[in-house]
């Protein structure tokens, strides 16, 4: 997976939702594409308003050509569209405004509909996001932050600017969030939040157990379920902490915590802190069952130290899964991930219901290795997942974001099965 990739960009779930999108005047106006092209992806519909200042930078004709409809450039007279500042109250589920000027940040906070992208603001009764974007001095003004802070109370959600160098090359906080980061905030506004109130404890991607300075015993696996599941809990309103493995080289949203691990000892210690305060424990990682008996050397191993061959004793770890679920109260939920190497669904099933009551999980996703296009570092997964109920169910390939929405409905509260 390339590093940069946006997670959940691949998702199904969305499609049919509907953004309304402001782009006000800075030069982030570009990224503001970016974003679309992104939602434009997954199936959501996009309408944009042009300010009179984004026009300085961008063209309403841009919008067009990239899907976006309707487009409302703000000009004097909406010839056709006089009802221009109601409409995306009527027909979007959120709007979000990327990037936001401080002049629009003082617009909103004070009720003043002087153009059509501020009327249409004070007319929508959705989730209203808001992505500033300006010198870093002009956000640190006083003004500014009481513009925010009323806007916060107001109930709009800020996607507060990241750190960087500005345009003109001033350095400090001011940038226009990633892009990633609003198209997360996006996805989170349209998504249900029957996690909401849940604390989620996810463990992801391989362990490395290191036997000399640079090598060690490990698997492929890029964490990439995990860290969709992680995704798919937090859009819908969990509170989630992810355990990482080595190598799990992708973002993840800003409201997850993230816990950076090496290998198997590190991450049972880091579970065990934090599972006694979970509602929820997700075990997707690929633990190294073993791990090298002696310590790690220091330095390199050497093909001269050992002109024939030398042995490595190996023993086992311990079972993170099982060990939290011995400890489970009756409220915590476990879901548990098997990688296997069946033949067929048939065999995949069944050594799901054998895992899943030998490890004491109450739901259990597995997938075959040795299928084609699922398992380690692919974007799709084959999965027969069973829960403590008998209830089971195979599904064909799918996306690892479709696989992560599944199983989040089939924990939930209120599933809608």
């Amino acid at each position: 997976m390339a590093e940069n990739e946006c997670l959940f960009s691949d998702s199904s779930q969305f499609q049919g939702k509907r953004l309304h999108l402001g782009v006000t005047g800075s030069i982030a106006c570009y990224r503001a594409c970016d974003l679309l092209r992104l939602l434009k992806k997954i199936g959501v519909q996009v309408s944009v308003t042009v300010s009179r200042g984004a026009r300085q930078f961008v063209t309403p004709l841009l919008f067009e050509a990239l899907g976006a409809m309707p487009v409302y450039a703000d000009t004097e007279s909406q010839d056709g569209a006089p009802f221009a500042h109601l409409e995306p109250g009527e027909i979007a589920n959120a709007l979000l405004i990327a990037p936001a000027s401080a002049n629009c940040l003082a617009r909103l906070a004070h009720g003043a509909a002087q153009d059509l992208l501020s009327a249409q603001v004070l007319a929508f009764q959705g989730p209203v996001l808001l992505a500033p974007a300006m010198n870093p001095k002009m956000w640190q003004n006083k003004a500014v932050q009481a513009n925010v802070r009323l806007l916060r109370e107001f109930g709009c959600e800020i996607l507060a600017p990241g750190f960087g160098s500005s345009a003109c090359g001033d350095t400090g906080q001011g940038r226009l969030s990633a892009t990633n980061e609003l198209f997360w905030a996006v996805l989170k506004a349209l998504s249900p939040k029957d996690l909401a109130g849940l604390r989620v404890m996810l463990t992801l991607g391989p362990t490395r157990e290191f036997w000399d300075g640079v090598r060690f015993w490990s698997n492929p696996s890029s964490g990439r379920m995990g860290a969709d599941l992680a995704i798919a809990c937090w859009l819908r309103g969990a509170e989630v902490d992810a355990i990482c493995g080595p190598g799990v080289a992708f973002a993840l949203p800003a409201g997850i915590g993230r816990h950076n691990v090496t290998s198997a000892r590190e991450m049972l210690v880091k579970a065990k802190e934090l599972w006694s305060n979970a509602d929820l424990g997700i075990f997707s990682a690929a633990v190294a069952d073993f791990a090298p008996d002696a310590q790690a050397l220091p330095q390199k191993c050497k093909k001269a130290d050992y002109p024939e061959h030398f042995d490595l004793a190996f023993h086992k770890n311990a079972d993170i899964l099982m060990t939290l679920a011995s400890c489970k109260r009756p409220e915590q939920k476990i879901l548990a991930f098997a990688a296997e190497t069946a033949c067929d669904m048939d065999e995949l099933l069944s050594l799901a219901k054998a895992k899943r009551a030998r490890k004491g999980a109450d739901l259990l996703a597995a997938n075959s290795v040795s299928f084609k296009d699922s398992g380690f570092i692919s974007k799709t997964n084959t999965m027969a997942v069973v829960d403590g109920q008998g209830r089971c169910e195979q599904w064909p390939s799918l996306t690892k974001a479709d696989v992560a929405w599944r199983l989040c409905t089939w924990l939930s509260p209120t599933p809608t099965f």
